[in-house]
């Protein structure tokens, strides 16, 4: 039976690499996306991961055993705090968990994060909290006591999907069903400049050490290959794909 994947973002960057591959493998590839992708999919469905309703009707409208979900969509800092943490936190999780009852046994969920959330195990005590008491709906309340603002808040948001990432290794385990993520590094995507403009010296720290910003094609395999069978002992893992970076960042920290 021809597996099935949902990909979130499939209309550009990671999320139609990934979609495209998927499909170069055989898998029928349903595409969730505020914009219609031209290739790669078989089949759309419109969403708008900050608005739960969007969110809903898109999960009625799947239809049939869903064998990977890739949660790739995702806003840069430009699109400022809540926008940002209810795209690429809240309504992925809100998503991810809304969709259980339609994923098959031994399902694979992948979570695109970044190189920006590795700083997760110093802001550890906020994202726990953004996790156990943030949602959609309260993002502007919960987001202002937090503390997060729109020069900070795509590294929060990030550190929260590596964090619920880990947190989540046994949750659905009775079903089989494994949750991974994938962090990669600067990438050549259409909001890539959107990071220039905002992480400033950080992002310009970034562009000396890696050659150059990895392509979408570069980064979707590791998403596509934890989605797969052969990748089942991985579990709860957060695969760096970032040329190195992160571990330039550790030898910055350790002196290693």
């Amino acid at each position: 039976m021809q597996k099935r994947a949902v990909v979130t973002g499939a209309a550009s960057g990671i999320g139609l690499a990934t979609a495209k591959l998927l499909q170069q493998e055989g898998w029928h590839v349903i595409g969730l996306d505020r914009h219609a992708p031209e290739t790669g999919v078989d089949d759309y469905v419109p969403v708008d991961l900050a608005d739960i309703a969007s969110i809903e009707a898109a999960i009625d409208a799947l239809d049939g055993q869903i064998d990977a979900l890739c949660n790739v969509a995702g806003l840069p800092p430009t699109a400022g705090a809540v926008p940002t943490m209810q795209v690429n936190f809240f309504g992925l999780r809100h998503l991810t968990e809304r969709l259980l009852p339609k994923l098959a046994d031994r399902a694979s969920i992948v979570n695109v994060a970044s190189l920006a959330g590795a700083g997760w195990p110093q802001a550890i005590d906020r994202a726990v909290r953004l996790i156990s008491t943030g949602t959609l709906a309260n993002a502007p309340a919960v987001l202002s006591a937090e503390g997060v603002t729109d020069e900070n808040c795509y590294f929060v948001s990030k550190e929260c999907v590596i964090l619920w990432t880990l947190q989540s290794w046994n949750r659905w385990r009775d079903r089989g069903i494994r949750m991974n993520a994938v962090s990669p590094g600067p990438v050549m995507t259409p909001i890539h400049k959107d990071f220039l403009a905002t992480l400033g010296e950080r992002a310009e720290k970034d562009r000396e050490r890696s050659e150059r910003p990895a392509k979408p094609s570069e980064i979707a395999p590791a998403i596509v290959f934890l989605c797969r069978e052969e990748s089942r002992w991985i579990r709860a893992t957060n695969l760096a794909s970032d040329d190195g970076l992160f571990a330039a960042a550790l030898q910055d920290e350790f002196g290693f």
